[in-house]
């Protein structure tokens, strides 16, 4: 996967995470290479700010939450934090 640097308009710490890298974009979003303060590194995925204002697609998302942190195995990216 090739990762791309920040653009100037990119975030460069969200929440409790800082921003390396741009590891893609979709219609959902951004997906960034991230870590905690620990080092651990992470995909942390920004949501359009269209998106995160839609009540709807806030509801559906949050069930996607739920259902991924219930996800457990080898193959399958832990979810860290919503």
């Amino acid at each position: 996967m090739a990762m791309m640097r920040l653009r100037r308009e990119d975030p460069r710490v969200v929440g409790s995470f800082r921003l390396h890298r741009r590891l893609g974009a979709g219609g959902m979003g951004v997906v960034y290479l991230g870590s905690d303060r620990r080092g651990q590194r992470v995909a942390l995925k920004v949501i359009r700010p269209d998106l995160a204002e839609d009540p709807e697609f806030r509801s559906r998302f949050a069930r996607e939450v739920s259902a991924a942190r219930r996800i457990r195995g080898g193959c399958t990216a832990r979810l860290v934090a919503a």
